[in-house]
């Protein structure tokens, strides 16, 4: 009674408003992980708190993946056990960002009508101006594309922990058959190496000693103020950096330079993600992955002279359409010639509105399913081996 008082007394002060809350739920790869970080920080300007008890939220996005069709699945399931949440909490703002909504929005709006918000990838500065606007509007979609968004001028909120991601470019120019990505993230495009630095700066002051620069090619960053390895010895260069990563690389885009300038700052993790995807040139031809098996083994050797005892990971695809039982056993002879200390393997997945899926010697699951178990035993085997000289490596350092 005292406090509606006073506010009747003094019309300047604000009528005291419930906190709101927010939950964000990521599927898919890192740099989802970091646009949630910039929808948590647009939501914090919003005055909501970040919650991790999904039902006592007023907003839940899910930042959704479209790469693979499992992830896609997961997310419909999610989204239809979210229905009876939003029955119960009419007031919820539901949305769907990301890559699946960027690439589903039709099938969305047809079949979950109860989602408020869909934004694709570049929409996400719309968020501010969907919470004002709540009353007034019923939903809200917007997947459109963009040529320049890169969100220069934002910070991610980012909870307690020791690494942070800092995305350095957005979208793909490679346009390999099997990706759905240049379609949802569109044309390549970088942000400026002063706005990256001045991010990895702030998050070193908040407490961050790892840094992870992600792109979807990460190593295809071009600017008028340099390319992605003098971006690298700059990051390299800010106090307090102990650790650097990056991810994804395309083996197009490795080049001598970078091996030297990652070779030179001990803060650089010796450390490459190289994505194979296949050992067969006819099958690498029909990815249109740019490179050919002899390439791949010559970069190979070019980083393992430079710095002998870089780690290497990859990715593979098994069963692409059209691979042969011969073509699939020249994967596992790169494998072996390489030594690759661990991988991601995957079976194909045939995404719609890419031109590998319009293939039509697709490979049967059962067949799949085999070289996948068998791809998967030898890099066990490989790691097995890989660790034991480290091992007895280490052993020797301290004896």
């Amino acid at each position: 009674m005292l406090e509606n008082l006073e506010i009747a007394q003094n019309p300047t002060l604000k009528v005291p408003t419930a906190e709101k809350y927010y939950y964000i739920e990521t599927y898919g790869c890192q740099m989802n992980v970091y646009d949630s970080e910039l929808i948590g920080s647009l939501l914090n300007k919003c005055g909501y708190h970040p919650t991790d008890d999904i039902k006592s939220a007023d907003a839940i996005f899910l930042n959704t993946c479209a790469i693979r069709e499992k992830a896609e699945e997961t997310v419909h399931n999610k989204l239809d056990n979210l229905q009876s949440l939003k029955n119960i909490k009419p007031g919820l703002l539901l949305g769907v960002v990301g890559c699946m909504a960027q690439n589903l929005k039709d099938d969305l709006l047809e079949s979950k009508p109860y989602i408020d918000v869909i934004l694709g990838p570049d929409s996400y500065r719309k968020i501010p101006e969907i919470i004002n606007n709540r009353n007034s509007m019923e939903h809200y979609v917007d997947t459109k594309l963009s040529k320049f968004e890169v969100y220069d001028d934002m910070f991610p909120s980012r909870r307690e922990g020791i690494n942070a991601w800092v995305s350095i470019m957005r979208g793909c120019d490679k346009f390999c058959t099997f990706c759905i990505v240049p379609f949802t993230r569109g044309r390549e495009r970088s942000r400026s190496i002063d706005s990256i630095k001045g991010e990895v700066i702030k998050a070193v002051e908040q407490g961050f000693v790892e840094i992870t620069l992600l792109g979807q090619n990460v190593n295809s960053y071009r600017t008028s103020g340099g390319n992605f390895s003098d971006l690298l010895e700059q990051v390299a260069q800010i106090k307090g950096i102990k650790r650097i990563r990056y991810t994804s690389p395309h083996p197009q885009d490795i080049d001598e330079r970078l091996i030297r300038v990652m070779n030179k700052y001990p803060n650089i993790c010796n450390h490459i993600h190289l994505p194979l995807q296949s050992g067969s040139d006819r099958i690498l031809n029909r990815m249109n992955r740019t490179y050919t098996k002899k390439k791949f083994l010559d970069l190979v050797h070019m980083i393992r002279d430079i710095i002998p005892d870089c780690v290497l990971s990859t990715d593979i695809i098994v069963g692409f359409p059209g691979e042969s039982d011969s073509e699939f056993n020249e994967t596992l002879e790169v494998f072996k010639k390489v030594s690759f200390n661990f991988a991601f393997m995957f079976k194909y997945s045939s995404r719609p509105g890419t031109k590998a899926s319009e293939y039509s010697d697709h490979i049967s699951e059962g067949v799949k399913q085999k070289r996948l178990e068998t791809l998967i035993k030898l890099q066990r085997d490989i790691t097995l081996l890989e660790n034991q000289k480290k091992y007895r490596k280490n052993c020797r350092c301290i004896g």
